[in-house]
């Protein structure tokens, strides 16, 4: 084996094993699926987290119509359609995740 190929395998050794220290997996394959599946729950998020900005900004939108009219910027009624349906999608969590982002879309109050 030369210097260059030995260099080269003790490299990719320990890239495996850096691998399978930060996924916490006991094997490369699984360190490996683990790794992808990391990429494509980082790219949700990211997903996600523009679509709650939107969500504001909409909010933003039907509060300042709302308000503009003589209305009051929250409307109680509403609110409790969407923790219903969360709840219904998405179980007790989903109360949880739904009080959440009504709390961002409002804004100040």
């Amino acid at each position: 084996m030369t210097a260059t190929t030995a260099t080269a395998a003790t490299t990719s050794a320990t890239s495996a094993t850096s691998a399978i220290d930060v996924t916490g997996a006991r094997t490369a394959e699984a360190a490996d699926v683990i790794t992808g599946a990391r990429e494509r729950i980082d790219a949700l998020d990211d997903r996600i987290i523009g679509l709650v900005q939107e969500r504001m900004a909409v909010s933003a939108v039907i509060q300042e119509a709302r308000m503009s009219s003589g209305g009051r910027r929250v409307n109680l009624s509403r609110e409790m359609e969407i923790l219903g349906h969360f709840r219904d999608a998405l179980g007790k969590p989903g109360t949880s995740l739904a009080m959440t982002l009504l709390e961002l879309s409002r804004g100040r109050v």
